[in-house]
């Protein structure tokens, strides 16, 4: 078990002091505290991997405007090579038996993505020999890794904040994640009401309650899905849960619950899998 680091203060003031912001959340808030505390923070970094939600480019710009306000740096990285041509076209394993092209989806066990994202955000704090404030909230040390770099902190577990402490003041600094969609009255939903995590949107780690929200209420990211899936052999979710045979649930779901049916019966579950067969999926 790692003991993060408490000490956000005096042993780091002859330090480079960089905080990683996904601009979820948790890392969202760790500028803002470390404005409102006074503690030392000379760069803000984001690594775009060109698949976020638009809402989150949104809540960067937003960001921006209080660290261009408080003199501090701000730097977008990304990845080397396209996301999309990483997924879909790379070849891989060339000259092998296994050769094919793409990664296929990032996520479970295959993140290939993540891989990327740590590897160039640590080349470059490493490069300006830096002290790297990173954003996991004090209930989750789960997420701590046993063989993590000595220069990486965790304020958020020194400061006693937990993930709904963290969503709450974000909210309370005006930041919404705000997507559009017809489902809603003011036509737009907070990223945070129908997801757990507002990762990547093409991301396997999503549950399928999440996905199920992404159907429902973000059909622009769905047909995005759908666009991938068209083109990658591997299913979304592993075996009979391809994005199509989601949709294909969630179309019946729809069905059942409108007729005043539960989803949640032995009776559902098999009208679905016959369903599936019968479509020759």
């Amino acid at each position: 078990m790692i003991k993060p680091s408490t000490d956000m203060g005096a042993k780091m003031e002859n330090k480079y002091i960089i905080a990683a912001v996904s601009c979820g959340k948790d890392s969202l808030v760790i500028p803002h505290e470390c404005i409102r505390k006074g503690i030392k923070l000379d760069e803000v970094i984001f690594y775009d991997t060109g698949m976020e939600f638009e809402a989150i480019y949104q809540v960067w710009n937003q960001l921006v405007k209080t660290l261009d306000k408080y003199g501090i740096k701000h730097t977008v990285l990304t990845p080397k090579y396209n996301f999309y041509w990483q997924m879909l076209e790379r070849p891989v394993n060339v000259g092998k038996d296994t050769a094919h092209f793409g990664y296929s989806w990032c996520g479970g066990a295959c993140r290939w993505g993540t891989t990327d994202k740590l590897k160039i955000m640590d080349q470059y704090a490493e490069e300006r020999n830096a002290n790297v404030f990173v954003g996991i909230a004090a209930d989750e040390t789960y997420r701590l890794n046993k063989n993590a770099k000595n220069y990486k902190h965790y304020p958020l577990i020194a400061w006693g904040m937990s993930e709904s402490d963290c969503l709450a003041y974000c909210y309370k600094q005006g930041y919404e994640w705000r997507e559009y969609t017809t489902e809603t009255k003011n036509e737009s939903v907070r990223l945070y009401d129908i997801l757990k995590r507002v990762s990547c949107w093409c991301c396997t780690n999503k549950n399928l309650n999440e996905l199920r929200n992404i159907y429902h209420y973000l059909p622009k990211y769905w047909e995005k899905l759908k666009y991938i899936q068209a083109n990658t052999s591997r299913p979304m979710k592993g075996k009979g849960q391809s994005v199509f045979d989601l949709e294909k649930r969630f179309k019946l779901e729809d069905s059942w619950l409108a007729s005043g049916k539960s989803i949640t019966t032995r009776e559902f579950y098999t009208t679905l899998k016959l369903r599936l067969e019968q479509e020759g999926l």
